[in-house]
């Protein structure tokens, strides 16, 4: 009888120790679950630290609302930690800067100086091609819309480069007493007809996309990619990426971080756009 007591007991202490192993494990689970930056809002809230580590948001008359110390830690938290195109120090020196007592800066969701990068996949003459769009959010009837500025597509952009041969390309201005019949010879030669157009010429590849679209050449299929690009930090230029791992440095997170000037900020933006 002693014996099966004891069994008993040991066979009790066992199945406590395993329910508890399970429920710390849930627990655990459950909390990198709720470190991971699941959406772009929940992004802004974290930065600004206006939302803790365990997804609850602080109210305005939380002493945690925005205090410099708190969004110092969770700062940390919304970089991606295995990027390579973040310097520790830099990191540092954001985190420093933005998180300054005497001029803490904070995101705005509609202020402008950010933009998203979408890839997307098409079917272009029965060919699938990759376009990427860029959007930013627009006001409207007092609120927002996400509008596309401007796009890359490879066909569109091969059919404008290396048009300068080094020779010259124009209509003599005399032209006008022939009645402009030299014309013909600027429409057969399609591949250099840009020459002729005026100075500072630019394509515009979104109504070209468009009329691709209107005309059903362009079907779309799918969204391959999200990212966004902010501007908003004086001084600083950031990525943000969408990083699928284990563990809490997970979801949307800062993938790159450049010190720029208002200088090199046009060349960068050029870089993006495929310019």
């Amino acid at each position: 009888m002693i014996r099966f007591v004891f069994f008993a007991f040991f066979l009790l202490q066992c199945f406590v120790l395993s329910m508890a192993q399970s429920i710390d494990s849930y627990l655990g689970d459950e909390a990198t679950l709720y470190a991971q930056t699941k959406q772009v809002n929940q992004f802004f809230r974290r930065f600004n630290g206006e939302e803790g580590s365990n997804g609850q948001r602080y109210q305005l008359n939380d002493p945690d609302y925005r205090d410099a110390a708190v969004r110092k830690k969770y700062l940390q938290m919304i970089f991606d930690l295995e990027s390579p195109y973040i310097d520790k120090t830099q990191r540092r020196d954001f985190i420093e800067q933005v998180t300054a007592k005497s001029d803490p800066l904070l995101l705005n969701f509609h202020t402008g100086d950010w933009f998203a990068e979408v890839t997307t996949r098409f079917m272009y003459y029965g060919r699938e091609e990759k376009v990427t769009l860029f959007l930013k959010l627009e006001e409207e009837n007092h609120g927002y819309k996400w509008v596309i500025t401007n796009l890359f597509f490879k066909p569109f952009h091969e059919l404008f480069i290396n048009e300068d041969d080094g020779k010259l390309h124009f209509l003599h201005p005399l032209s006008h007493e022939l009645d402009f019949m030299n014309l013909i010879k600027v429409f057969k030669e399609t591949q250099k007809v840009a020459n002729y157009a005026a100075s500072g010429f630019k394509p515009d590849y979104l109504s070209v996309f468009l009329y691709e679209l209107k005309r059903n050449n362009l079907t779309f299929q799918t969204v391959l990619n999200v990212k966004f690009h902010f501007f908003q930090v004086p001084g600083w230029y950031f990525e943000l990426s969408d990083t699928q791992r284990s563990g809490p440095n997970s979801g949307w997170l800062i993938s790159s971080l450049v010190d720029i000037s208002e200088i090199n900020k046009d060349d960068l933006l050029k870089y993006i756009y495929y310019e």
